[in-house]
């Protein structure tokens, strides 16, 4: 196998009062996808399927990460979730939850073996 990544794209996303990691990341993940639009199974001839998806989350909790929900925004692809320390929780002055950022790494790969 000739697994080559192509393309990396990065997004933020944030729970204002809940809280919630998985929102965080969700936000993040569509931060990062809603920006483009990119044929690159088709352009080396390949099926979207055929995309290998690395989703590489940073959040400050990552025990709290729903990572198949994450990894079901994703129609289409290979899709592997990695919960990793990272990201930032804000205090709040009112004493309440922290506001929760999170922090993504989109990675898309495909095997290029017998491609020219």
């Amino acid at each position: 196998m000739a697994i080559k990544r192509l393309l990396t794209e990065f997004g933020m996303g944030s729970s204002l009062r809940r809280q919630d990691y998985t929102e965080a990341a969700s936000r993040a993940v569509k931060d990062a996808l809603w920006h483009n639009s990119i044929n690159l199974a088709e352009l080396y001839g390949k099926d979207k399927s055929d995309m290998q998806i690395t989703v590489e989350v940073g959040v400050q909790n990552p025990d709290a990460l729903d990572t198949g929900t994450i990894a079901a925004i994703f129609p289409y692809g290979q899709v592997t979730v990695i919960a990793r320390k990272g990201g930032l929780d804000v205090p709040r002055s009112d004493g309440g939850k922290p506001t929760v950022i999170a922090n993504v790494a989109i990675s898309v790969a495909l095997d290029l073996e017998g491609v020219a």
